[in-house]
């Protein structure tokens, strides 16, 4: 009748650890580079510390402990995956504090990852970031990349 418009929402992702931010497609998964595991973004990072990247109910640990999934208030699934095939690594690099059904905020810290252990191993630390469900979602993504810290925000979503 007034012709009013719905007002888009914008999600903010913050950088899960210090680092250098970068465009998925130039991280090194092809599950991820490739989007087939959704929108998002990889961060290689220089501290093995890990942060929520948005807040939201804890809906997934791997058995692993190599990857954590949130649902935020927004109905976003966002993804964390800390490194590139460290599933072979069975946990022994991870340590968590969160349990799945745990409520976080943006930038409550989750655990550590040991960056060294990961690369003696031969695998890559690279952190990956993706929203699982962008796929069934309307959504612009903004992202800046380069040189960041834990708790930064380093890309938008608007749901449109």
């Amino acid at each position: 009748m007034f012709g009013f418009k719905k007002k888009s929402s914008k999600i903010e992702l913050l950088a899960p650890s210090d680092g250098a931010v970068i465009d998925l497609s130039d991280t090194s998964d092809p599950v991820f580079s490739t989007g087939a595991m959704g929108i998002g973004f990889g961060l290689e990072p220089t501290d093995g510390s890990i942060y929520a990247p948005v807040a939201g109910k804890v809906t997934l640990i791997a058995e692993t402990k190599h990857a954590i999934g949130f649902e935020t208030n927004d109905g976003l699934e966002v993804l964390i995956h800390l490194g590139i095939d460290t599933v072979e690594l069975k946990g022994r690099a991870f340590q968590l504090d969160v349990s799945q059904g745990q409520r976080v905020q943006a930038h409550t810290k989750l655990g550590v990852m040991d960056l060294q252990k990961i690369k003696d191993a031969g695998y890559k630390t690279t952190i990956l970031t993706v929203i699982t469900n962008s796929g069934e979602l309307d959504l612009d993504f903004e992202l800046t990349t380069g040189e960041t810290q834990s708790g930064r925000l380093v890309a938008q979503v608007t749901k449109k």
